[in-house]
């Protein structure tokens, strides 16, 4: 039977965050945390951390987790997933869950998983979550997206879209950076050039657009956190703790 397997890109060389993967929270590597949640998804046959730097291997190898080594010259976490898709046998989908994201939901995972495969002719997915009171829309990096009726993604942009001509309320959607795939989509993706809309927003999902390809986006209450810098590990890690001293409540 074909195969969902999540796929982690971790890398060591983060330009604000040198060793993010490895950071501590809560006595645990931030990249465990990670794999942890993936592993709690249902409908997943596999997870697997891909990285090219063997601290963060030997790491995940003794929390017990699969790794894949891959290629310096990746540019991305999108390439770097491509390459350990194309050497996975029976895999028909594949999940690219961001490996700075230590509260992920297992969820959303699941959710993501599931509605590859309820649509066989769907190349890719992603998910969004509506803006909270008092959320600036301004703030570039959190990327808004609109939708067609159907549920599929429009555009995605740093700008806050659509614009309002007559100054009336808007329910915004901010992106959450998670990508469920197809194989087969994901391999040619990564074959196509980097368009114009990419390279203006440095939006990577845009290439899929640009491209024609059909992007389907879950709307989710449950937002995340990514970790690009120090100060945010500490948010996550004081959010963390207090998700943990409430389920010991219960």
């Amino acid at each position: 039977m074909p195969k969902t397997t999540v796929i982690i890109p971790a890398r060591w060389a983060s330009t604000r965050f040198p060793g993010k993967p490895l950071f501590p929270l809560l006595g645990k590597p931030l990249i465990q945390h990670v794999w942890e949640r993936s592993t709690r998804a249902k409908g997943i046959d596999s997870v697997v951390i891909a990285t090219d730097d063997m601290r963060i291997a030997e790491t995940a190898f003794g929390f017990g987790a699969e790794v894949a080594l891959t290629s310096p010259k990746c540019v991305s976490g999108t390439d770097r997933c491509a390459e350990v898709a194309a050497r996975l046998k029976n895999t028909r989908h594949i999940i690219n869950v961001q490996g700075d994201e230590p509260l992920v939901d297992p969820l959303l995972i699941a959710k993501l998983a599931s509605s590859l495969r309820e649509d066989p002719s769907l190349p890719m997915v992603t998910a969004a979550v509506p803006f909270e009171k008092g959320e600036s829309t301004s703030n570039p990096n959190a990327v808004k997206v609109v939708l067609d009726r159907l549920g599929n993604a429009l555009y995605f942009s740093r700008s806050p879209i659509p614009f309002l001509r007559d100054g009336d309320a808007f329910p915004y959607l901010r992106h959450i950076g998670i990508y469920g795939y197809s194989t087969k989509f994901l391999l040619q993706f990564v074959r196509w050039p980097k368009g114009k809309l990419e390279g203006a927003e440095s939006l990577e999902q845009l290439r899929a657009l640009e491209n024609g390809a059909r992007i389907r986006v879950l709307r989710t209450r449950k937002s995340s956190i990514g970790v690009d810098t120090p100060e945010d590990a500490r948010v996550a890690e004081k959010l963390m703790s207090r998700a943990k001293r409430a389920l010991k409540k219960k």
